[in-house]
């Protein structure tokens, strides 16, 4: 097959590209700077969000576009600078995305675009999954909302759309590093009450979802990218604590952590318990299901 992947550089599009890449398959990377990448086999670095890139005359034979592309949620406070860019670089991305297929004589099959658990918003008590359709009230779920719409677009012109709703991924970058920190440090414990639900999904599991919905024509609309059994804070940090052979023991009040990252605290003082209720009914494999067994294989 032939795969576009916009922001394929990054760490979930670094892991997808390769598992395509082994398996024999072409990748094209679209990049605002195709002159500074490395050479390697199987892919081709595509120019994009440039006054002079036309990607669409490289990319006119695609089986699949895979959109990861927008600012990171994670570098920085909340400003209401970043917070712009946080939703601008996704509408944008994905506006671009649609555009090019448009352009294109020959339309890929599939679009899988980038989501996230936060379009639920927080709850402590409810559990979500993809029958639930009215997004939250807060900065990340009014951005995924806008987000999705905009990727909703390439259904007009007959590409089935995916909106993968990605959890907290575990892997060697991303938020496990972060969350393994203080525990190395002998000062890991709850986060403010440690009730709030940490949705999670292994790294392998992230590119299985991702691969499972270009390749299944059933996969349609929002698929939530987690595992099976989310865990509440207080647990997920004990089972962290367990497989790193160091106490948990230090609490975190809510207040420092609010005054520390401002807004951005809600990453990991609110959550939602965000269950893949699709990707189980049709019949995906987990590769990870129990939070041991993927901290064992990340962190041992």
């Amino acid at each position: 097959m032939n795969i576009a992947i916009a922001g394929g550089t990054g760490f979930v599009g670094n892991a997808l590209t390769e598992s395509f890449v082994n398996d024999g398959h072409k990748v094209f990377i679209l990049t605002r700077s195709p002159e500074n990448k490395p050479a390697q086999e199987g892919v081709t670095y595509v120019k994009w969000l440039k006054d002079d890139a036309q990607p669409e005359k490289q990319l006119q034979n695609l089986n699949a576009i895979i959109n990861l592309a927008g600012e990171s949620i994670n570098s920085g406070r909340w400003t209401e600078d970043k917070k712009q860019k946080i939703l601008d670089s996704r509408i944008s991305a994905t506006r671009e995305i649609v555009s090019i297929i448009e352009k294109l004589d020959h339309k890929p099959r599939v679009l899988v675009n980038a989501s996230a658990t936060g379009f639920y918003g927080s709850s402590l008590d409810k559990s979500f999954t993809e029958n639930d359709t009215v997004p939250g009230s807060d900065f990340l779920a009014d951005v995924t909302y806008k987000w999705e719409k905009e990727a909703m677009r390439a259904q007009n012109f007959g590409v089935r759309t995916v909106l993968t709703r990605f959890g907290i991924i575990l892997g060697e970058e991303g938020a496990l590093p972060l969350m393994t920190l203080p525990y190395k440090f002998y000062m890991g414990g709850k986060l403010g009450d440690g009730r709030q639900w940490y949705s999670w999904v292994h790294i392998k599991d992230v590119v299985g979802m991702i691969r499972f919905a270009v390749d299944h024509d059933s996969v349609q609309g929002p698929l939530n990218v987690t595992a099976p059994e989310p865990k509440r804070m207080n647990e997920f940090g004990r089972t962290l604590a367990d497989v790193l052979k160091k106490p948990h023991w230090v609490p975190v009040p809510e207040a420092p952590v609010q005054l520390a990252l401002g807004e951005k605290s809600g990453i990991v003082l609110k959550g939602q318990c965000v269950l893949p209720q699709k990707a189980k009914e049709l019949g995906y494999p987990f590769r990870y299901l129990k939070l041991k067994d993927a901290l064992e294989n990340l962190l041992d």
